[in-house]
């Protein structure tokens, strides 16, 4: 074993300027994924290629498990050299720990099923909270350490280093960023100055140089352009108003009278939800009062149905416990919903014989989506009134939105207003895009209550 160690660690210089490389892209790719992942700009922009964007983040940050391994195997010897220098060490304890973080927090969110709501929605957090903290420092200390590692100076292997270990090393671990390698070897200059007598009078240092105007810069630009998002994030994630009641306060809609909870709601059986959703929207949040809002099924009905808000919030309702999944990786557990069987709305609506599918309308007048009138005898198909015992903000899709568990999220249409019977297939919004047209959930078709044959 200490042979095969021995062997790993010869020219360690050269193989730490390697882990710097190949550190450096992956992190670059990581960070250009995730906050296109997040971002919502991209979603019109990619459609189904936000999947694969997912699994290609996925992907390489599975990989980046490989430069982490390999430089502990190195990092006793590096240890070594930085004896003397304690912000070198301060620097590759950082890079560690974000390294670390974003890949355990990255693996619990990949198995999220396996993990369990707790320890996924707090590697979510984490995960989150390393990207807007540790992102910022990795892009400004690789851009700044650029011209800084070719001071001689202050490279971790000096001039008066054995030839066996000159072959270079990188300042630290290497953060990741655009720095993809540093100047590694000491050039024959830099030896010729090391021999010069110390007496020789140095040429004085500006007290305020180029290179610390550079640094400033960047750190001004970083938090400039990073810092709105990141307080954006701030705002969703740890705000104590990041509620539904906060939500409720400023909701936009004004329907009367509001809907009052059934006893398993308020409380909510299902204890409350856990996690927290991202609002996704095509276009901006529309609001609905009294006035403006019914609700419609037609189509391919026997009896077509109309309701005015007065007339809808009536329906008897029944309450059903249910986790909730996005395509792009997060989730919320555990949610409580209210509202009425999609079953139970299409039986008192009289189905006819040519219908194939059921079609549902937003009230944004943009998105619809579809699911076949197979898949909408699933039993926990539910026309959703209230969340844990509360109306439905619109934020969140209210004051009706639909609810699809064993589905992602994208068929669970917010803000639904009508539900047609047709007889075809219809390909709905993000259908258009490249998404999957049935969209189920991870061993869902196994899990489906009657669904008819």
């Amino acid at each position: 074993m200490e042979q095969w160690l021995k062997k790993l660690r010869k020219g360690y210089g050269k193989k730490l300027v390697s882990i710097h490389f190949w550190n450096a892209w992956i992190v670059v790719i990581l960070a250009v994924t995730g906050l296109m992942l997040v971002g919502g700009f991209w979603r019109e922009i990619l459609g189904i290629g936000r999947v694969w964007l997912k699994w290609l983040h996925i992907i390489v940050g599975l990989a980046m498990l490989a430069p982490i391994v390999y430089y502990l195997i190195l990092a006793s010897k590096h240890w070594k050299q930085l004896r003397n220098k304690p912000w070198q060490k301060v620097n590759t304890i950082i890079v560690l720990v974000l390294l670390v973080g974003w890949l355990i927090s990255g693996l619990v969110l990949w198995q999220f099923k396996l993990a369990g709501p707790k320890w996924s929605n707090a590697a979510l957090l984490t995960h989150d909270l390393l990207t807007w903290l540790g992102l910022p420092y990795i892009i400004y200390h690789s851009i700044t350490r650029t011209k800084w590692l070719k001071d001689s100076t202050r490279r971790t292997v000096s001039a008066t280093t054995s030839t066996k270990d000159i072959h270079g090393t990188a300042d630290s671990l290497g953060t990741s960023g655009e720095n993809t390698a540093a100047a590694i070897s000491t050039p024959s200059s830099d030896r010729t100055a090391a021999r010069k007598s110390p007496d020789q009078p140095q040429k004085p240092e500006p007290v305020y140089t180029r290179r610390a105007f550079i640094r400033s810069a960047v750190g001004v630009g970083l938090a400039v352009t990073l810092g709105p998002t990141f307080v954006s994030w701030v705002g969703r994630n740890l705000s104590i108003d990041n509620s539904i009641d906060s939500m409720l306060e400023n909701d936009p809609n004004r329907m009367s009278p509001l809907p009052q909870p059934a006893a398993a709601s308020s409380p909510p059986i299902g204890g409350g939800a856990e996690g927290h959703f991202r609002v996704y929207t095509v276009t901006p949040i529309p609001s609905f009062s009294n006035e403006n809002w019914s609700f419609r099924i037609d189509g391919l009905v026997e009896r077509a149905q109309v309701w005015n808000w007065e007339q809808f919030v009536k329906l008897a309702r029944t309450v059903q416990v249910s986790d909730f999944h996005c395509v792009t990786g997060w989730s919320v557990y555990k949610n409580t919903w209210e509202g009425i069987p999609l079953k139970k709305l299409l039986t008192q609506a009289g189905v006819k014989p040519g219908a194939h599918s059921v079609k549902f309308y937003s009230g944004d007048g943009l998105y619809t989506d579809a699911i076949t009138m197979d898949q909408a005898q699933m039993d926990d198909i539910m026309v959703a009134v209230m969340h844990d015992g509360k109306p439905i903000p619109a934020d969140l899709g209210g004051p009706v939105r639909l609810v699809i568990p064993q589905m992602y999220a994208y068929k669970s249409v917010k803000w639904l207003n009508r539900i047609e019977l047709i007889d075809s297939e219809h390909i709905g919004y993000w259908e258009e895009r490249g998404y999957d047209k049935d969209a189920w959930l991870t061993g869902a078709a196994q899990r489906i209550p009657n669904i008819s044959s």
